[in-house]
């Protein structure tokens, strides 16, 4: 697997994947009828970096890296995951994870913080405590899940250094 910088083609490939998780309306907070344009602005323009994962030319998926917020919490970074269906269970986000985390380093950041992540995704969270994450905040019925209704969101944040990399990397 490679993962390096995502491309306008590379976008191409992901879109049947973006919107189909956006459409599901179980992870991510997107409009679910968001179009291409303004979703490549979204994913691939308005965040510091994105990169995609790719095997043989195809894109497997896709995450994208940027401050959490601005000026004195700039040290802190926020990134979103998306994997293609046919690639899961493939470990195509523990190493984009692991990917980012590597990015983050090294453009400076002290610590990665996911926002929302959505309290019925129990596969991404299983994997972001396996790479050293904790919940450390709680949203009460903060995503509107299609299915489910009203849910809760987790705020999970992990200090990022080269020994935490070393370890999450180590580990089965």
């Amino acid at each position: 697997m490679e993962i390096a910088a995502i491309r306008a083609d590379d976008f191409r490939q992901l879109w049947p994947t973006f919107k189909a998780i956006v459409e599901a309306q179980e992870t991510y907070a997107y409009d679910p009828d968001i179009g291409y344009e303004d979703a490549y602005t979204l994913w691939c323009q308005l965040p510091q970096f994105t990169f995609v994962a790719k095997e043989n030319g195809e894109v497997l998926g896709s995450y994208f890296l940027k401050p959490n917020a601005a000026g004195p919490g700039a040290h802190v970074c926020n990134c979103g995951y998306m994997v293609a269906p046919e690639a899961r269970g493939r470990g195509v986000a523990k190493a984009m994870c692991l990917h980012s985390q590597d990015r983050a380093i090294e453009a400076g950041y002290l610590a990665m913080q996911f926002n929302a992540v959505v309290s019925t995704n129990e596969a991404a969270i299983k994997l972001w405590k396996s790479l050293g994450f904790e919940i450390i905040g709680t949203v009460a019925n903060g995503y509107r899940h299609k299915r489910l209704g009203l849910v809760d969101t987790y705020i999970m944040y992990k200090a990022l250094s080269h020994q935490a990399r070393e370890k999450a990397t180590s580990s089965p």
